[in-house]
């Protein structure tokens, strides 16, 4: 499991900090988009091997969505007015000591 930051808005992926779903999500609702994503994903590899560019973008398109439903993409889904750092390296963020304890826990 990749380590998550204390507010819970991001994880850490190789020290890049990536936006976590919207925990408001009822999780009937959350599970229905993660469904989506998942087809969405399956469609892009298919349009891939298929050498198919309409159907790619299509399948990419649809993939946005359901990361913008998620809250992963898209307008932040907090609501104290602190920036987006999603895919932004955890070292050049406020959560650069978090991170940087992290990676001493680990030595």
């Amino acid at each position: 499991m990749y380590p998550t930051t204390p507010d819970g808005r991001y994880f850490v992926v190789k020290g890049q900090l990536w936006r976590c779903s919207n925990p408001a999500l009822a999780e009937e609702e959350r599970q229905s988009w993660v469904n989506d994503l998942i087809k969405a994903r399956q469609a892009v590899k298919a349009a891939k091997r298929a050498e198919d560019a309409a159907a790619l973008k299509a399948a990419r398109a649809s993939v946005n969505a359901a990361k913008i439903a998620l809250g992963e993409r898209g307008p932040v889904w907090w609501s104290d007015g602190t920036p987006d750092f999603n895919r932004y390296k955890a070292v050049n963020t406020p959560y650069r000591n978090w991170f940087e304890g992290l990676e001493e826990q680990d030595a």
